[in-house]
């Protein structure tokens, strides 16, 4: 069987429970500081939340921990704050036995905004790297936030498929499902908290949007 289609997968948030990035940004980092200029812990997550805040998820530095380590001039190195903390990497339930079935029948890669280094040891974790033909990090390896058509359309050639041949999902209702339908790639927005009304491209988790891409996207 010739595997014809590909698809793509943001990262956290749709395939890793996101308990691992939010308590190394939301606790870690915040404990760090907080031993740093010997303050409260809660006086420090306020300020490292509002830093965050400030500078915004549209940039690069939003996602580059080691931009942060040297910007708040914490102790340590950022190696051992992702390592220390590895044990809360976990995959959302459904994803193993998901990709497990698409691999048989797809090209399966990655793309996420999350830095290289965050990426690299979520996937080695939970066990599923062998699945994915790529692993992309847009801000490590192209330097942008996954927000432009010209980003999703390099990623097209590089994989050397037509965006008509591939599917995405994710769980950022711009970055993952907007965008990449403006170049004609087939997505699902992954809404696993029911924020946004119910349609045909509208999952609740990747086991409902595996059912949904049989029929339109059958390899059979």
């Amino acid at each position: 069987m010739t595997k014809k289609k590909l698809i793509s997968f943001d990262l956290d948030n749709t395939l890793i429970d996101p308990t691992y990035t939010t308590f190394v940004w939301e606790i870690g980092i915040p404990q760090l500081y907080a031993k740093k200029y010997n303050i409260s812990i809660s006086k420090a997550t306020r300020i490292v939340i509002g830093e965050y805040k400030r500078i915004g998820d549209l940039s690069l530095e939003w996602y580059d921990i080691t931009y942060w380590f040297k910007y708040f001039e914490l102790p340590g190195r950022w190696e051992n704050l992702l390592e220390e903390h590895r044990d809360k990497i976990r995959p959302f339930p459904e994803v193993k036995e998901v990709i497990e079935n698409l691999v048989q029948y797809y090209n399966l890669i990655v793309i996420s905004n999350a830095a290289r280094e965050f990426v690299e040891v979520e996937i080695k974790d939970v066990g599923i790297e062998n699945s994915f033909t790529r692993i992309f990090s847009a801000t490590s390896d192209f330097q942008q936030v996954k927000k432009t058509p010209q980003f999703y359309k390099q990623i097209c050639e590089i994989m050397k498929t037509e965006p008509s041949d591939t599917i995405h999902t994710g769980d950022h209702y711009e970055f993952d499902y907007l965008v990449p339908k403006s170049v004609g790639i087939k997505a699902y927005y992954l809404d696993r908290d029911g924020t946004k009304p119910k349609d045909s491209f509208t999952v609740k988790n990747l086991k409902e949007f595996a059912t949904l891409i049989k029929k339109p996207f059958s390899p059979l």
